[in-house]
């Protein structure tokens, strides 16, 4: 296991300068308990955080000389799919998606747009992952990942130096937890300049609440209405030892509590994010919520993702 470090993060950072859309910040405003500050990463490319680190990965590969000319290669039709398709397209490179056969149209329509070659295969996503690793030992394909790689992470915690840039004093960030790449490389940032983290899943996918509790990585079962973005079996070995330091505070949030805050940001800013993009605020939100800032605490909440249909955002009349 790589442990992530802020060294990995500023390279990241140098990496993706220019590449990737700078996060913008806005004040919350009424509604939310504190002095807190939205960082609008569901307006990168793609939709979401992931830009950074598919761009991350494959620059630090084409430095290194070890980008095969095979291209790179994944299984996933969310956001991680959707933004190593994009990398790989701005960088020239071929991108080999793999999905199951029932993926939904508006997926792979999406992938193709970005450039790469779809294939579906099996039933279950597990059938896709096997397939895509064939190919990558039978083509040479770079494999990379939705969320378990350092350079993923390392890609992911540049968001948090740009939240700092726009948020002097800054004492604390709250972001959802999947997998955990945006996780470690944020708390990794922060770890840096001082700054707490508070990790937030659903009470139904608890991939990183499970593991410390467990003391290691464990199997979790998923159902929550996040499920799409946060539904990782299980989180990663680096989001886990970044979770085991005292700045950092592990919380969950009901399903109901992220649908109210989802709802919130659309009717209180008409801003239309996913459940995993809500997850964060949820803590803060939530009746009796998980997570209550000190009345001088400075927060930053990420809303990290916008790929979703806003159409029940909307009340029809």
């Amino acid at each position: 296991m790589h442990d992530l470090t802020h060294g990995d993060v500023e390279q990241a950072a140098a990496r993706i300068a220019g590449r990737t859309r700078p996060v913008a910040v806005a004040p919350a405003g009424p509604g939310v308990p504190g002095r807190v500050w939205f960082a609008l990463e569901f307006m990168q490319h793609t939709g979401s955080f992931k830009a950074r680190g598919a761009w991350n990965f494959l620059a630090a590969h084409r430095e290194a000389g070890t980008l095969p000319r095979a291209g790179v290669t994944i299984a996933s039709g969310g956001n991680a799919g959707l933004a190593c398709a994009w990398a790989a397209q701005q960088q020239g490179v071929p991108a080999t998606v793999f999905l199951p056969e029932n993926a939904p149209q508006v997926k792979t329509d999406r992938l193709r747009g970005y450039g790469a070659d779809v294939r579906l295969v099996g039933s279950e996503y597990a059938e896709a992952l096997a397939a895509c690793e064939e190919f990558a030992r039978t083509t040479g394909a770079l494999a990379s990942h939705a969320y378990d790689h350092p350079l993923i992470a390392a890609g992911a915690g540049t968001l948090l130096e740009e939240i700092r840039a726009h948020v002097p004093g800054l004492d604390t960030v709250v972001v959802a937890v999947g997998g955990g790449g945006l996780f470690a490389g944020v708390a990794t940032a922060a770890r840096h300049h001082g700054i707490r983290t508070v990790a937030v899943e659903p009470e139904g996918s608890r991939a990183l609440h499970a593991a410390l509790q467990a003391g290691r990585v464990v199997d979790v079962t998923v159902d929550s209405v996040a499920a799409d973005a946060l539904g990782a079996r299980r989180v990663s070995e680096t989001a886990l030892a970044a979770a085991r330091h005292e700045d950092v505070t592990s919380v969950l949030v009901a399903d109901e509590a992220i649908a109210g805050a989802r709802r919130s940001l659309w009717e209180g800013h008409r801003l239309a994010v996913e459940p995993a993009g809500a997850t964060a605020l949820a803590a803060l939100t939530a009746p009796g919520g998980p997570y209550v800032p000190a009345e001088d605490e400075t927060v930053a909440v990420v809303l990290c993702g916008a790929n979703t249909d806003p159409g029940d955002l909307v009340r029809r009349r």
